[in-house]
């Protein structure tokens, strides 16, 4: 880490929506870093906690991963991560960089050994929740095929487009020229509506 007075913060803040305004967490996040002579970075989004894609967050990463950044601060870990993975992805990788994390409201600050020590707990908690998300789908696996469900992507039918073609200009209804070919009627339907310059369609 630099010393005081040279030491690299930036500082993210969120709102989520146009109507809302930042202003609240730029001052305190601008007020701590003053009172360590810190140099600061603002990056400040508007854009919902739940979207991938958030432009200031993606410019401090990258200066982060440019190793521009010292510390990032923030006032509460919701205006940061969208999920816990994604905290504590994001801190492993900035501890991998040597950049510290501080976060105003929850008193968190990995510089000191009780800050890194609550980031191992969320690591734990997060790969917890993996295990549990993961047996609960193989349990479900399970039961569906006790069950004779078909899993998998639905199966691809073939369909003869010329043949298909000719019974329609007969007038026979979608429903009957499935019965003819032995599909179901949404496969017709859906080789009649796709262009084909071959005899069959897959649908």
């Amino acid at each position: 880490m630099s010393q005081p007075g040279t030491v690299r913060v930036a500082t993210y803040a969120r709102v989520s929506t146009t109507g809302q305004t930042a202003e609240n967490q730029l001052l305190a996040l601008r007020s701590f870093a003053a009172a360590r002579g810190w140099t600061v970075t603002e990056f400040t989004d508007t854009v919902s906690g739940v979207k991938e894609q958030r432009p200031a967050l993606n410019e401090m990463l990258k200066a982060v991963k440019a190793r521009q950044v010292d510390v990032v601060a923030c006032v509460k870990l919701d205006r940061l991560a969208r999920s816990v993975h994604h905290l504590v992805a994001m801190v492993r990788e900035f501890g991998a960089l040597g950049v510290d994390l501080v976060v105003l409201d929850q008193a968190i600050d990995t510089t000191t050994p009780s800050g890194r020590l609550l980031f191992h707990v969320l690591a734990s908690v997060a790969e917890f929740e993996r295990d549990l998300i993961r047996d609960r789908v193989h349990a479900g696996l399970r039961r569906a095929r006790s069950q004779g469900k078909r899993l998998g992507r639905p199966r691809i039918h073939q369909v003869d487009l010329g043949r298909a073609q000719t019974l329609k200009a007969q007038g026979v209804s979608l429903r009957g020229i499935a019965r003819a070919m032995g599909v179901p009627p949404m496969a017709v339907k859906r080789a009649l509506a796709t262009p084909s310059t071959g005899r069959t369609a897959n649908a």
